[in-house]
């Protein structure tokens, strides 16, 4: 018998997140309001919260979470490899792929990239396109601004996409 999903909304200096997941581990991070079912319950997220709130407060580089992301094997890998990207730093589509040993991939990481269910806390906010340009984002382009301003040390430029 599965577990149920739970889930809880956080307010953040970027807007609404909605937490999900189970008691296993952590499985969704959105913007705003979360889609779909569930038993809403604080308790098995007060860790990801607390963590998310030291985040946005720019003392907290590293998340030390149990993440549950469901995907396909290639989504997982393209998530595993985020997860790698050092706090501060940003990496091209291109250069993703090719640490995937795919180079001739940067349009499916792009999509797997979007399809990334747990945001900020698997970086997906950290990639770019290959000329340094911003590019999508779920939260928003002025979103993805103001988390890597925060991580590279400008805070999270405060009033930007309000």
């Amino acid at each position: 018998m599965g577990q149920t999903l739970r889930f809880t909304t956080m307010e953040s200096p970027i807007g609404l997140l909605w937490l999900a997941g189970t008691e296993t581990g952590l499985e969704q991070v959105r913007f705003g309001k979360g889609q779909g079912g569930g038993e809403e319950d604080e308790r098995p997220f007060r860790e990801a919260v607390r963590q998310l709130a030291l985040y946005f407060a720019g003392k907290l580089r590293a998340f030390e979470l149990e993440l549950r992301p469901r995907g396909t094997e290639f989504q997982l890998a393209v998530w595993s490899e985020l997860q790698r990207i050092p706090y501060g730093e940003t990496v091209s589509y291109g250069e993703l792929a090719r640490r995937l040993g795919k180079p001739a991939a940067s349009r499916a990481v792009g999509l797997a990239n979007g399809a990334n269910p747990i945001a900020i806390i698997i970086p997906c906010h950290r990639v770019i396109g290959a000329t340094g340009k911003l590019t999508g984002f779920g939260g928003g382009l002025d979103v993805k601004r103001r988390l890597l301003a925060l991580e590279q040390g400008m805070g999270l430029l405060m009033g930007v996409g309000k």
